[in-house]
């Protein structure tokens, strides 16, 4: 029965090619016209599974309590000292605060005005008191950087301390380590590169460590889920301020972006970046696979039509019903193409055996119809049911996937034998005059119909010996493995998560009072895969008196000495050159003809500091 209804359908298509033809035509122009004005992408991953989960509802509300980290990028600022990579930080989220319509919320993590005023008490306290005493020592120095902060200011504290070494308040050696700061500053500019001087690495007598020249920035983006790259917008905006803040210049920074918003767009602008590439590439291959089959562009035409007319068709009624495609469902349109052009390939290469057979078009489609029909129902349906099989599922995007392949299966199989036949009547392709296949590969076909069962039972050896191999094989379930790790984004995180004091590969857990906070501490405290817990009450400052005590004692004395006087002038280049060359004079007298480490360090500063007295006065600006 199902046989003779598909003979009946190619019958009828034939007789009445002409009207087929035009309903086909217009119902392509027509869904065309509709999927083009409605195609519509959305990429919100947490769209991917039904919100009718609990464990999803929780999650919801989880989100409408706390921002969701799923909806944020970070912005890795690095510079040569910690003064220059704050600078960096502070004019970057200046410049990015303004730009409402691209960013919810800008927050430096560990950073900003907060911890400008409160950072101190986030210190150990031997290393708050130990700090200020530093401070205080350098009362000196600092009033005569804070009253004079240029270049005669900094050669007047270098006297002030070559002073102390003569007065061996401490030895010259003692001293080395700020001499060559200072040098290996000046080397740099005389060298023409970028130059820098850290006042803080000065205060703590060593290189600031790299936690130290880093800053985080969590950014908050407004998303267009409709574009293919949500975040596009506001990371585009934030190498714009880059660039016109000119960070890489004049702070020497560096700015990489990673985070879930970064990464996930990065992946898909390398798939955009691809996509005309692949999409030729897909386009030639279906082509040569179609010629190969065919040898006749009049049928490779007819399929063609079908494919796209059913494509039209399957995306026209998938959008009507959907609204807009995932990014896992938008792979029905690869999948109609790579299997529903099969259907059309099965009835167009039994239709040239038949026309080899009976050199007549309307009763070789018609016996076609008769030979492949059942068979290429069955692998519709077959199909079909594969791809409607994912409908259950709480995944959506899959069983959006499942929806809409399905569908398209189904239609792919009524255009094959409906359109086609039409499309071959009027095309009128010749007649096959040559049997059908490769002459070549005819021994191929003969000893396997001959060794059938060895074959078979060959291939069953294989597959048995290699099913204990399975017991072996590994799964990773770590969906950034997918990712190219040279992408920056992914590459910053993975150099983020190999510090554990970064956290980026934390978890967070509610609970309901501090109690019950600190009984979660303990517990996850002694899993071996977890390297610290961290609660709230962390992030209060512990032993505050003797701090604040410490700061104010710190505040007593500095705070005369930190306001400048502002009737100053600014010394004009005659008195940098003045007091570079008292400064080089100082620094030979100290040395003398010592060979100690203080010596050396003092003789090479003298040579950086007779160089730039003698260099272009831009140097010395």
């Amino acid at each position: 029965m199902l046989q003779q209804a598909i003979v009946t359908v190619v019958d009828y298509c034939t007789r009445y090619a002409a009207q087929v033809i035009g309903i086909a035509a217009v119902l392509g122009v027509a869904t065309a016209i509709y999927a083009g004005g409605h195609f519509a992408i959305d990429a919100d991953v947490n769209k991917l599974i039904s919100k009718e989960l609990p464990w999803r509802q929780r999650e919801v509300a989880f989100e409408k309590s706390f921002p969701p980290k799923e909806e944020t990028m970070l912005a890795v600022i690095d510079a040569p000292t910690s003064e220059l990579v704050t600078q960096a930080t502070t004019a970057l989220i200046e410049k990015l605060a303004v730009q409402k319509d691209l960013f919810r919320s800008i927050l430096e993590a560990g950073g900003g005005p907060f911890f400008q005023k409160n950072g101190l008490l986030f210190l150990p306290t031997e290393e708050v008191v130990g700090l200020t005493k530093k401070l205080g020592e350098a009362k000196p120095l600092i009033q005569t950087l804070a009253q004079d902060s240029n270049l005669r200011g900094l050669t007047t504290a270098l006297n002030y301390g070559l002073i102390g070494a003569r007065m061996n308040q401490y030895t010259l050696d003692d001293f080395s380590g700020t001499l060559n700061m200072v040098s290996d500053t000046l080397d740099e500019a005389i060298a023409g590169r970028f130059a820098s001087f850290s006042w803080r690495a000065m205060l703590n007598g060593r290189p600031p460590k790299p936690d130290e020249r880093r800053r985080f920035v969590e950014i908050r983006p407004v998303l267009d889920y409709a574009a293919l790259m949500p975040g596009k917008a506001a990371t585009d905006a934030i190498h714009q301020a880059a660039a016109d803040l000119d960070i890489g210049t004049k702070y020497g920074a560096t700015v990489r972006l990673t985070g879930p918003v970064a990464i996930a767009d990065e992946e898909y602008a390398t798939l955009e970046e691809g996509a005309y590439v692949n999409t030729a590439v897909t386009i030639v291959v279906v082509l040569t696979i179609l010629w190969l089959a065919l040898r006749s562009f009049g049928i490779i035409l007819a399929v063609a039509i079908s494919l796209l007319v059913g494509l039209f068709i399957t995306a026209a009624i998938g959008l009507a019903i959907v609204g807009a495609v995932n990014l896992i469902s938008i792979a029905f349109a690869v999948l109609f193409i790579g299997l529903g052009v099969d259907f059309g390939i099965q009835f167009s290469v039994r239709y040239r055996a038949e026309r080899h057979d009976v050199d007549n078009l309307h009763e070789a489609l018609v016996n076609t119809a008769s030979h492949v029909g059942a068979p290429l129902t069955l692998a519709a349906a077959a199909t079909a049911a594969g791809f409607l099989s994912f409908l259950p599922t709480d995944y959506k995007g899959l069983s959006e996937l499942g929806l809409l392949a399905g569908l398209g299966m189904i239609i792919a199989f009524l255009t094959s034998i409906t359109l086609i036949p039409a499309l071959l009547t009027v095309l009128r392709p010749p007649g096959e005059p040559k049997e059908l296949g490769f002459k070549s590969l005819a021994p191929v076909d003969r000893f396997m119909e001959r060794r059938r069962i060895p074959i078979i039972v060959g291939t069953g050896l294989v597959v048995a010996a290699g099913l204990p191999l399975l017991y072996w094989l590994q799964f990773d379930f770590n969906p950034l493995n997918l990712r190219s790790p040279q992408a920056q984004s992914v590459a910053t995180f993975l150099e983020l998560r190999s510090d554990p004091a970064i956290g980026a590969s934390s978890i967070f857990v509610l609970a309901p009072n501090k109690e019950a906070a600190q009984a979660d501490v303990e517990k996850l405290s002694k899993v071996p895969e977890v390297s610290s817990v961290k609660t709230i009450e962390n992030f209060i400052p512990d032993d505050q008196q003797p701090k604040l005590a410490a700061i104010r004692q710190l505040a007593t004395v500095l705070n005369p000495v930190l306001r400048p006087d502002p009737n100053k002038k600014p010394p004009t280049d005659a008195d940098n050159v003045a007091a570079l060359k008292s400064a080089v004079d100082a620094l030979k007298q100290s040395a003398g003809n010592q060979t100690g480490r203080g010596a050396v360090a003092a003789k090479r500063l003298a040579d950086d500091l007779a160089k730039l007295a003698s260099g272009d006065e831009a140097l010395r600006a």
